[in-house]
């Protein structure tokens, strides 16, 4: 009898965990189509993963691939443009083989995919592609999307 109680009480603390979950979902949905809506007529285009990508200068080099190793300038924000991280200031390229995901976000690692050489883009990328439900240190909190300004200036290609 002992062990219904418990299950009972076990199913009822994992259903109002998930109704949390759901509650900080909502909000981060809610401020990525306030982000979206507010740049009016501007396209980005969504991924199934659920990546967003703007192309703000286009390259006119390659795509990369996996293999190969990037260099690139970044700008981390929040939806609000709030920045937290750039690697400008020392105005040295982060090297990155792509496809790694060593030292990278999984939506970063996919959209490094969608910008040609010497392109510019931007990509909004939800929580579930960045610092997850826990979010990162004391900067940025969990279920908070990220924007990333990302401007490629070289590949080195790996095997193709």
């Amino acid at each position: 009898m002992n062990y219904l109680k418990y299950g009972v009480l076990l199913m009822f603390v994992l259903s109002m965990t998930g109704c949390e979950n759901n509650k900080w979902e909502a909000h981060e949905q809610k401020l990525i189509d306030e982000y979206i809506k507010s740049l009016g007529d501007t396209a980005y285009v969504l991924y199934p993963s659920g990546l967003y990508v703007i192309e703000l200068e286009p390259g006119t080099g390659s795509f990369p691939v996996d293999g190969d190793t990037l260099f690139f300038k970044y700008k981390a924000a929040f939806t609000d443009y709030v920045q937290f991280d750039s690697n400008d200031p020392y105005n040295t390229p982060y090297k990155y083989v792509l496809g790694s995901f060593k030292y990278a976000e999984k939506g970063v690692d996919e959209g490094l995919h969608y910008i040609k050489e010497g392109g510019t883009s931007r990509l909004l990328t939800p929580s579930s592609l960045a610092f997850g439900f826990e979010g990162i240190w004391n900067i940025v909190p969990g279920y908070t999307p990220v924007l990333w300004t990302i401007k490629l200036d070289s590949i080195r290609f790996g095997l193709r």
